[in-house]
């Protein structure tokens, strides 16, 4: 079950890597001076992403669980 230990961190890392694009996008968008409309836009364009993100790095630790387990 090493495989499934190591796609999952595989997994988790591309999850983190979205993770920390999304917050870049948003960074990007208030810093540059944006009014509250544009920035609510921005926001949500980096929604999808985000949460995306986030359920992919979800997968990816609990196949690292599983597999530890499974070891």
């Amino acid at each position: 079950m090493d495989w499934l230990i190591f796609t999952g961190a595989i997994v988790a890392g591309i999850g983190l890597a979205g993770l920390v694009l999304s917050m870049v996008r948003v960074v990007k968008a208030k810093r540059a001076g944006l009014d509250d409309e544009a920035l609510k836009q921005a926001v949500a364009r980096a929604l999808p992403l985000n949460m995306g993100a986030f359920a992919l790095s979800a997968i990816g630790l609990m196949m690292v669980v599983v597999g530890v387990i499974l070891t």
